[in-house]
């Protein structure tokens, strides 16, 4: 599809070095670029949560929560 764009000529510039670099036109590089950062932007989107449970400031040990006998062990020494 055929389309109008503005963009900074420096920008476009090196757009056109890196075309002739990579033996492609300027769309294909604008096009891959585009392509990129799309993905990239999908793939941040999909990465899950993480709660990293700490208190009092600091790091705590890593603590097995199905083994009860463990945990009340590392309860009793707090």
């Amino acid at each position: 599809m055929r389309t109008t764009i503005t963009i900074d000529d420096g920008l476009l510039d090196q757009v056109r070095r890196r075309a002739a670099e990579l033996g492609q036109t300027v769309s294909q590089v604008i096009e891959d670029g585009v392509r990129t950062a799309l993905l990239r932007r999908e793939e941040q989107a999909e990465q899950p949560f993480r709660v990293t449970p700490f208190r009092g400031g600091r790091p705590r040990t890593a603590i097995d929560l199905d083994d009860n006998t463990a945990l009340l062990e590392h309860m009793e020494h707090e």
